[in-house]
């Protein structure tokens, strides 16, 4: 059978971050697991409903439908209407219950042993709210009351994250506006490489505290930043 689609769990207990789940079906059940029901993607957490939602194949397209769910579903940081469709596209984020269980929406299928970057966001269900602001004048962090400088490529990558907040941004995109000054190779794409990248996200982690900024990477699609800032 082709492969149509797949879903990536980014955070949600049982599943270890990463977990791919092809969208063979015609539907896809995604709930809570229960002792009356077993949904094809059974969740172990009780803000996740039992029926939370479905996703069904419609004329070639992947549709999600709400199914009613006590604590919503978001896609791209957009609440849904309940039993209402809402066709998906590649790299749409879906949130359950308020952003405790995430999963990655893709047509581009890939291999089963498929990895994400570690992500800091999956140690725990509930995001940590830290006393965090940040001045884009001043090109500074306030982190528990502590000044922190922001160097110019630290700053261009926050900044393009940020823009778009508990989303996934391109790797295209965050490329183009963290480093500008850079020409297009010969395939058309910016001479920056993967590894370039990883490290400054990593030196990021680093210097803030890798609670601070929540930023997680999907191999081959982008970086998504969540977190509810305070800026300046």
């Amino acid at each position: 059978m082709d492969n149509f689609a797949c879903l990536y769990v980014v955070r949600g207990e049982p599943y270890r971050a990463g977990t791919c789940v092809n969208l063979n079906e015609d539907e896809t059940n995604i709930g809570r697991i229960s002792q009356e029901l077993t949904p094809d993607l059974a969740f172990t957490n009780a803000f996740i409903s039992r029926k939370h939602i479905i996703i069904r194949k419609e004329q070639d397209k992947a549709v999600l439908y709400d199914l009613g769910s006590r604590h919503g579903t978001e896609i791209n940081g957009v609440q849904l209407t309940p039993h209402t469709p809402y066709p998906l596209n590649n790299f749409d984020i879906i949130r359950l219950a308020k952003g405790m269980t995430v999963i990655h929406f893709s047509y581009m299928f890939a291999d089963q042993t498929l990895e994400i970057e570690p992500l800091s966001i999956t140690r725990q269900l509930e995001i940590p709210k830290l006393p965090l602001e940040i001045s884009w004048e001043k090109r500074e962090c306030v982190v528990d009351g502590k000044r922190i400088a922001m160097s110019e490529k630290e700053y261009l990558l926050i900044r393009v994250l940020h823009e778009h907040i508990n989303r996934l941004v391109p790797l295209e995109e965050i490329k183009s506006k963290v480093w500008p000054e850079r020409s297009p190779g010969a395939a058309g794409f910016l001479d920056v490489s993967l590894d370039e990248l990883n490290a400054l996200v990593y030196r990021v982690r680093k210097k803030y505290g890798k609670d601070t900024f929540l930023i997680s990477a999907i191999r081959g699609g982008g970086y998504m930043l969540e977190s509810d800032l305070k800026s300046s």
